[in-house]
């Protein structure tokens, strides 16, 4: 599907690992490369022809990413380095200061360290307590799971939408309808969701919304923080400098910029911002629903194969993504990742950055096949063979 929009695919190479960071269509890096060599120029700083070229492509970015997410306005729209710097903010500039001793926020043992650590944190820092919903047997979240764990102290609900190990995609309609009732600030991460699934943070009651450029055919170093007007404008920045203040004088007074320029202090990742325009506008080009159907229809392909090999274990056979984890009985994740490299298939291994599901799982690292668009049945055909292969895995490892 559209492979040939992607230059790394000119290569010997089959990609299974776009849950870590996805390829690049040829556009994207088009438009980062036609910044740098047609128009450089800081943001909002000069008066000449190339600066007015670049803050019109920058500006007009947010309306692009608030149509994608159906965002109220541009001004929720805040331009970060990833999810991980937009997650952060949301706890340190907005929940911190919110929260008090004893609050509790539910989290799950199937979340990214991006969204648990921040709140480890604030455990520490102004006694928040954290809590984790319980998984069900196929590692999902559940509504009624949630229900169970909610008191009159719960104050944040932060989950992903689809997590990164298991894939499930999680019941955030429904979550958000709870959250909406009880008054509970309600945090979403769509960095593995937003170029599979319709993403709208206005159906879905979300408060705080993030996610990844890399992650959906667009650059590095680039990612949304999504907020309800009101709500950002309680937020405090983390970054002080340049571009976000409207003065500064010697006897102290200051007053910053108003959402969203308040946020992005010095100099942003202008290239960046310009190749998540372009990626979202070929998202929506080829279209999310068409790419979840080529990809669902990939998986239970997959699936089916993988169930053939006596020696493949399966951790979740019946999430909805394009995100399949298995290991090898016996086989450490990490060498069979470099065994399949020997034939040119890049994987992931390890825990993936998702450390507390090995109390669920009873393993701590895992294989993970994650695909995209531009994968094939003919790759799976590979990798499928490959894995039956697998009996002499140690004579090429070793």
């Amino acid at each position: 599907m559209n492979r040939e929009d992607f230059p790394m695919l000119e290569q010997d190479t089959i990609y299974f690992d776009s849950a870590a960071t996805s390829l690049k269509p040829k556009c994207v890096i088009d438009k980062m490369n036609d910044y740098y060599t047609k128009h450089t120029s800081n943001i909002h700083r000069g008066d000449y022809k190339a600066a007015e070229k670049t803050n019109y492509e920058y500006d007009s970015t947010r309306d692009v990413v608030r149509d994608f997410i159906n965002a109220e306005n541009s001004k929720e729209i805040v331009f970060t380095k990833g999810s991980t710097e937009a997650l952060n903010l949301v706890v340190f500039g907005f929940l911190k200061n919110k929260l008090k001793a004893g609050d509790e926020v539910l989290i799950n043992k199937g979340e990214h360290a991006s969204n648990v650590l921040p709140y480890l944190v604030l455990q520490k820092q102004i006694g928040v307590k954290v809590k984790c919903v319980p998984l069900d047997d196929n590692y999902e979240i559940t509504v009624d799971n949630v229900k169970k764990m909610i008191t009159d102290k719960t104050k944040v609900i932060a989950i992903a939408h689809i997590s990164n190990v298991i894939g499930d995609i999680r019941p955030i309609h429904e979550i958000g309808e709870i959250c909406k009732e009880k008054g509970i600030y309600y945090i979403v991460d769509v960095s593995q969701s937003v170029s599979h699934v319709e993403v709208d943070v206005q159906k879905e009651n979300i408060d705080f919304l993030a996610f990844s450029g890399h992650k959906m055919l667009g650059p590095t170093g680039i990612g949304v923080l999504y907020g309800k007007e009101k709500l950002l404008n309680e937020t405090e920045p983390l970054l002080y400098g340049g571009g976000m203040n409207q003065y500064f004088e010697e006897d102290g007074s200051y007053e910053l910029k108003s959402i969203p320029s308040k946020f992005e202090g010095g100099t942003p990742p202008i290239a960046e911002v310009l190749g998540l325009k372009e990626a979202i506008n070929y998202i929506n080009k080829v279209g999310v629903n068409n790419i979840r159907k080529h990809e669902l229809e990939l998986r239970k392909y997959l699936v089916s194969e993988l169930e053939k090999i006596d020696n493949v274990i399966l951790y979740n056979k019946n999430s909805k993504s394009g995100i399949v984890v298995f290991n090898l009985d016996g086989v450490f994740s990490q060498d069979t990742s470099i065994y399949l490299n020997h034939y040119n298939i890049a994987i992931r291994a390890g825990n993936h950055c998702t450390k507390m599901l090995k109390d669920e799982l009873n393993i701590r690292n895992t294989c993970r096949v994650s695909m995209h668009l531009y994968n094939t049945k003919e790759e799976i055909d590979k990798l499928v063979d490959a894995l039956r292969k697998s009996k002499d895995i140690f004579k090429v490892v070793l």
